[in-house]
Formats: structure tokens, sequence, C-alpha cells
């Protein structure tokens, strides 16, 4: 399960629309659970730094050493990462599930079209398992 907070929500959603036609990315800082209840707090929004960023995501190294410096000044775990799907689908993709590196964290995809907010735990031995996501 992910508590995602309705205006931590409301940015993202923002920014994925801002963003068409590019896919947006960033990562998420809360309190984090491997087998439970993941807390969003907060996001932190990130350049996308793909070589195609219509169909693909990828946060630079030095960029996201610099967010979890943040988020550790902060107190705050990683609870995850999330991006845009501009044209769907809703779900991770086979580029997604390939590029993922951070075992039991959420994934949080916004697929504009069609519109859907959905987060995945990436398992190492699994892949991608849906979980239920509360908008509180």
């Amino acid at each position: 399960m992910l508590a995602l907070p309705e205006t931590v929500r409301d940015e993202i959603v923002d920014r994925a629309r801002d963003g068409i036609p590019l896919e947006i990315c960033g990562v998420l800082g809360g309190e984090y659970e491997s087998n439970g209840r993941s807390e969003v707090r907060s996001q932190y929004p990130a350049e996308n730094a793909a070589e195609h960023p219509r169909t693909r995501y990828r946060i630079d190294p030095e960029e996201q050493l610099a967010i979890f410096d943040r988020l550790e000044d902060r107190g705050e775990e990683i609870v995850g990462f999330y991006h845009s799907h501009p044209q769907g689908p809703p779900h991770p993709s086979e580029t997604d599930a390939a590029d993922a590196t951070w075992p039991d964290r959420s994934y949080v995809i916004v697929s504009l079209d069609p519109f859907e907010i959905g987060s995945w735990r990436w398992r190492e031995d699994d892949g991608f398992e849906r979980e239920d996501v509360a908008v509180e």
C-alpha cells in the first residue's frame, strides 16, 4: 500500500501534463516500508536525462544523489520514483522493468492517455507487483 497525499498527486499530474509530449520523472520521499504501508510526504522533481525522453525516463545520477541528500537532510527515506507515460500504457513498460534498480520501492506511473495513476513495487525476483494507492 502506498499512501499518497492529494497535494503530491496533484503536483505530479500537473507536471506530467505540463511536460507533454515528454515523460517527466522524480523521486518520492517519506516513510518507507518494504512489505507494508509506505507513506509519501514529498516529491522531488528531476530532469528527464533520457536520450529519448518521449518514450523513456532517466534521472541523471548526480542529480539523483543531490535529491537523496535533500531527502536525508529532511529526515525522509526514499519511498520510490515516479514518471509519466504521456501516451500510455497505464502500467510499467518493458523498458521500465528492465531499468528498475531499487527493490521493494514504489514506482508510480501517471498515464495521461488513457488517464490513470498506478503504483507498482519492483521485486528483484518477481518483477513489478501492483500495489494499492490510498490518496489522502
